[in-house]
């Protein structure tokens, strides 16, 4: 709103400075410190809400140490973590940008997914939640929306021809709208691929076999696709949300990372520099990336260790979703093992200890498993490690992860 108030006068009435919200990294600025200031400010008072409508944690049995000691923290914290990414979002953002709507959807249908399951366990005193079918349906759903709007809206284009067009004479934060008018932008499922120096493929040669119109039918590869990224990295992100400030932590590197890929992706000046492809309008999620990050720091005021409130799955499957849909808008999904690392090791060490505990039940009669407890960071507080050591190593992993990443822009 705000945006759009300080264009109108700037155009109509010239008030000096006002030309400055122009700036995607003045806006990003004001974004992170507009979040931190509600995010600390208001995240007092939310927690002080929670706890007086007894919106508190019930804790299982694990047998982990200070387990006991967290039981009726308030929870549902990820409510601070929307409101003061929502906010700046509204304010800052250019609101009829077509990422922005998305993450914006995709902010309010995980959240709700996430209020209801924690509602239900809270307040129906149900401990199993939202069953895993329902959050699965929501989950596709949300992906299937996503899906179909990035490859049937005529505003999601791509241009991979950078090097076509004399740019030099552009300032790097110079609204570059009209120059990119004139340049070939085409819709496109093409994708990166790090590491390869011929790293662009596009999901539509998969379906190559089926004749000259298979461009036509590639929806039926990407929407899936989508589906399955934004299932798996949100429920990465939930089984991650197990001890104090871990998946605030490590989501903030990761999205952080994803804020220089979605900046230079919709800079044509740096897109031409790094050679890869210009994400026309995309530039615009930085505002968005840069309050979500800070109010996932904000948050970590809260939730550090000893933590005074829980962000719940109402922030887990937030989080997760809005990673999912960053990484797949600025053409990066396939980054996303390495990024969301954390995640994806939490994810797999539940699968792995599941699966190898049904197979030798099934073989010896009896189960066994292969770490002492899942997710990973549970199976190091078995060890007897203190969850601020682990929540800290496992930061410096998501950091180490999180520049390899960056470092693809240049390394193939």
């Amino acid at each position: 709103m705000l945006y759009y108030l300080f264009e109108y006068l700037d155009k109509n009435f010239d008030v000096p400075g006002t030309g400055v919200f122009q700036y995607i990294t003045f806006r990003s600025a004001l974004a992170v410190l507009l979040s931190l200031l509600i995010s600390t400010v208001f995240g007092k008072r939310i927690i002080e809400f929670l706890r007086n409508q007894q919106v508190g944690e019930t804790v299982r049995e694990l047998g982990l140490a200070g387990q006991n000691e967290k039981a009726g923290t308030p929870t549902m914290g990820g409510l601070i973590i929307i409101l003061a990414t929502l906010v700046p979002v509204v304010l800052l953002t250019k609101l009829d940008n077509i990422y922005i709507v998305l993450l914006i959807v995709t902010t309010l249908w995980m959240g709700t997914i996430g209020f209801v399951d924690d509602y239900i366990k809270i307040f129906k005193k149900d401990k199993q939640g939202l069953k895993g079918g329902f959050k699965v349906i929501g989950q596709v759903g949300l992906g299937l929306v996503v899906g179909s709007v990035l490859y049937f809206n005529p505003g999601v284009t791509v241009r991979d021809d950078a090097n076509s067009k004399k740019v030099s004479a552009y300032s790097i934060e110079q609204n570059v709208s009209e120059l990119s008018q004139t340049d070939l932008e085409e819709k496109s499922t093409v994708t990166t691929i790090p590491f390869f120096k011929n790293n662009e493929f596009d999901y539509a040669e998969l379906l190559a076999w089926t004749g000259d119109n298979y461009r036509d039918w590639a929806w039926l590869i990407f929407i899936p696709v989508v589906i399955f990224i934004i299932t798996a990295v949100s429920n990465g992100a939930n089984l991650t949300d197990g001890i104090d400030g871990l998946a605030a932590g490590t989501s903030a590197i990761s999205v952080t990372a994803l804020g220089i890929f979605a900046f230079v992706s919709g800079n044509i000046i740096l897109s031409n520099y790094l050679n890869i492809m210009y994400i026309p309008d995309s530039g615009e999620m930085t505002v968005f990336i840069a309050a979500f990050v800070g109010a996932l720091i904000g948050f970590l005021w809260y939730n550090s260790y000893p933590a005074a409130v829980f962000m719940g799955d109402t922030g887990s499957l937030t989080i997760g979703g809005i990673i999912a849909v960053l990484a797949i808008a600025v053409r990066k999904e396939l980054l996303i093992p390495l990024l969301c690392g954390i995640f994806l090791v939490e994810n797999f060490s539940v699968v792995l200890q599941v699966s190898y505990f049904k197979y030798t039940k099934k073989r010896f009669g009896e189960g066994r498993r292969i770490f002492l407890m899942s997710p990973l960071h549970h199976h190091y507080q078995k060890k007897g490690y203190h969850e601020s050591k682990i929540v800290t190593r496992f930061w410096i992993v998501g950091i180490l992860l999180a520049i390899l990443s960056i470092v693809t822009l240049k390394l193939r």
